[in-house]
């Protein structure tokens, strides 16, 4: 008999939330299966199998907090699968019995999402739908989940948030990927993509202006001569900002690629620690969800976040003539303690510039 113990959970996690088991007690594996999924405050981790085996038992129900190192489960090196007796002729007929159609004159009034068996019979409640508490549910709020309020409500707390605007003129950037959608294609295996070019122009315009990319660290300020910018995803089990490491030294395919892979790691919950550690500056674009303005809150220890929305076709003047023009507002949410509003304005100036003259690296 053997103990599975919760595995190191990443630098500095010492806890995190068993939030399912992936098989049951009685079943049997092989080496190199899942058999548990532990969400940490930043990543959700499998513990495979070591040998093959069975699971005797379950220690740690679903939805426990455990600890690195805590035993959560017995196993069994005895991989023979007992095969349960077929049920006697009296048995069948017994359980054909609890199949029947139960009387309705037997039920009080249901929810509409139950489901009657012959045990819910007896003593059933007599609900009413009009009882607001029918529309309730209650679930215990998720590690990753707790982080990201712990995290936004520091952010409020400890820095000087101010958040400036500006406007961009997508036409230069549509054009282009439409003219050059296809050989990119072709050559990189990979879409031309508009976030690539805002990857591109923040690293270039952070050079300009380090203290965007720089933080404070108690009385101190560490400028980062080095550009991870971090993107944040939103995936269904909540927000998380994986890091594209270097992205100055990135074209704009190596950029598209990192995107998609740090993107389909978020959804299948297979981000690493490496993948969210670090992080100089975040981009975050509400637009693919139809925003056309906000004030992101930046992430910590970062000094400033860049918020994307959406790209809305509106009249504006252009050598004092009324033209229509593919736009989106852009927003710079910044540290006030560190960044000045005459850098963050600044700083957008020169993004907005770069976006309307875009290259293709």
């Amino acid at each position: 008999m053997k103990n599975i113990t919760v595995p190191e959970l990443g630098e500095s996690i010492i806890e995190g939330t068993l939030t399912s088991w992936l098989i049951k007690e009685g079943d049997s594996f092989e080496s190199g299966d899942n058999l548990a999924e532990i969400e940490t405050e930043k990543i959700t981790i499998e513990i495979p199998a070591q040998t093959s085996g069975k699971l005797t038992k379950i220690i740690t129900p679903e939805g426990s907090t455990v600890n690195v190192g805590q035993s959560i489960a017995e196993i069994s090196e005895n991989t023979t699968t007992e095969q349960k007796p077929k049920p006697e002729t009296s048995q069948i007929e017994e359980i054909n019995e609890e199949k029947q159609t139960i009387d309705p004159s037997n039920v009080s009034k249901v929810s509409e999402n139950q489901t009657i068996t012959p045990a819910k019979v007896v003593d059933l409640p007599n609900f009413d739908k009009d009882d607001s508490t029918l529309d309730e549910k209650t679930i215990p709020m998720s590690k990753l989940r707790q982080t990201i309020a712990r995290r936004l409500k520091e952010a409020q707390n400890k820095a000087a948030i101010l958040t400036t605007f500006n406007e961009v003129d997508m036409s230069a950037i549509m054009s282009l990927r439409k003219k050059e959608q296809s050989s990119f294609q072709k050559k990189h295996s990979v879409k031309l993509g508009i976030m690539s070019f805002f990857v591109k122009a923040c690293t270039e315009v952070l050079k300009e202006i380090p203290e965007i990319n720089s933080e404070i660290h108690e009385d101190k300020i560490i400028y980062k001569n080095y550009f991870d910018i971090g993107i944040a995803i939103g995936s269904e089990k909540g927000l998380v900002v994986p890091i594209i490491k270097n992205a100055g030294d990135l074209s704009n395919a190596e950029i598209e690629k990192y995107i998609i892979e740090l993107s389909e790691k978020a959804n299948s919950n297979k981000l690493s620690m490496s993948d969210l550690s670090g992080g100089t500056f975040s981009i975050t674009n509400g637009g693919i969800y139809g925003s056309m303005m906000s004030t992101p809150i930046i992430n910590p220890p970062q000094s400033a976040i860049l918020g994307m929305h959406s790209i809305i076709d509106r009249p504006i003047a252009v050598k004092k003539k009324i033209v229509i023009k593919p736009m989106m507002y852009i927003a710079l949410s910044y540290d006030h303690r560190l960044i000045d509003g005459k850098q963050a304005v600044t700083f957008l100036v020169r993004l907005k510039e770069l976006l309307e003259n875009p290259k293709i690296i």
